[in-house]
């Protein structure tokens, strides 16, 4: 996934902030990574290869920043690392998260990308009066190296 720079620098100038190097360098390190959920150490990792004189002091404010911008969204999957991924926004417009599977048994995570919860924000706006703007689903059970397919052979 390619991030729009001059998108992200409007941005930045719009909310009266600085365009720096290591701004734009962590933001393109997570949106190279589109299917992984990358901790600090990781992002600071990745930026380190171009950039080697950035500190991981820097990349912690630049991820915060970064997170409070919406450009990208911190997750937990309830393994004491705070993980990121590029936000839920799409040309300003705030969408859905997409869904997480998660293995008990080896830790992968498998992102999901369907949304079946529509039905239910929509009989939830109708019955409660409420309009449900965004959720997070994280479903735990076993991936198929781990067992996930033993499901299949109930069923027979």
């Amino acid at each position: 996934m390619a991030v729009d720079r001059e998108q992200v620098k409007r941005l930045l100038k719009e909310k009266g902030l600085k365009v720096t190097n290591q701004r734009l360098l962590v933001l393109e390190a997570i949106a190279s990574c589109p299917d992984e959920h990358l901790t600090a150490e990781e992002i600071f990792e990745l930026v380190k290869l171009s950039y080697p004189e950035i500190g991981l002091a820097t990349v912690y404010r630049t991820i915060q920043l970064l997170n409070e911008l919406k450009l990208i969204d911190k997750i937990s999957f309830d393994d004491g690392f705070a993980r990121y991924e590029m936000g839920n926004t799409r040309d300003g417009e705030q969408k859905h998260h997409h869904h997480h599977l998660i293995c008990l048994k080896c830790g992968r995570v498998i992102s999901f990308r369907d949304d079946l919860l529509e039905e239910l924000e929509q009989k939830i706006a109708c019955t409660a009066g409420f309009h449900v703007v965004d959720h997070e689903v994280k479903l735990y059970g076993y991936c198929e190296e781990c067992g996930g397919d033993l499901i299949e052979e109930k069923r027979e």
